[in-house]
């Protein structure tokens, strides 16, 4: 056809009915791609979601035992704790050792007191993570909640074997960060995590059998 023999009007008119067509055509495509826009995003957390998942629960030792892990580490459990609690596991760099006992509040400062150099004081958590927050190695795992996350209570510090002479820190074998938490007025639980050179000491992989 020969749009030479249209009319301006005629013109105007076809461009008028082509521009819902346009919109129409624009509007789908604007729609499929925020569609998969979403669905990446969306496989794209739960990828993060299942890898987080795997990385929680993978790699604990068997057989870490709280006495193990005392030794491991250097931290000497007093006699009057409770509630003993450990975890051992295997990283691709480096491995982490947890442990964990309730003190009375009394008996917790005084202990701390003993490992911490002379002068040193527990800092508050003054950046606490929010809740939800899963370190690689979570005191999680021992079912206790982190320390990180919490305000009230809560002291922490870090240290290291060298020339460390005080009287419960002579003993310490690793570097360590420490944290106690009152959580009820009077009793106090002391979290302990510490990284261990892989495969250098690493638990027995099964619990001691029963003598017959």
């Amino acid at each position: 056809m020969d749009n030479s023999s249209t009319t301006p009007g005629e013109r105007q008119l076809t461009r008028r009915r082509r521009r819902p067509i346009v919109l129409t055509v624009l509007l789908t495509l604007i729609t499929c791609a925020a569609a998969a826009v979403g669905v990446v995003s969306w496989t794209s957390e739960r990828v993060s979601s299942d890898l987080t998942d795997r990385e929680m629960t993978c790699c604990w030792e068997d057989g870490a035992t709280p006495a193990w892990m005392s030794e491991q580490i250097g931290i000497r459990i007093p006699e009057t704790a409770s509630d003993h609690r450990a975890g051992y596991k295997v990283g691709q760099r480096y491995d982490t050792g947890l442990l964990s006992f309730v003190l009375r509040s009394d008996e917790a400062a005084a202990y701390t007191g003993r490992l911490i150099r002379e002068g040193t004081r527990m800092s508050g958590n003054l950046h606490p993570e929010e809740q939800g927050y899963r370190p690689a190695a979570a005191f999680q795992h021992l079912g206790l909640p982190e320390p990180e996350t919490f305000v009230r209570g809560l002291r922490r510090t870090s240290m290291c074997p060298d020339d460390l002479e005080t009287p419960e820190g002579k003993y310490l074998q690793r570097c360590i960060d420490l944290f106690t938490h009152e959580y009820t007025p009077g009793t106090t639980r002391i979290y302990i995590r510490s990284t261990i050179e892989p495969s250098v000491t690493p638990p027995p992989s099964t619990a001691a059998k029963p003598v017959p």
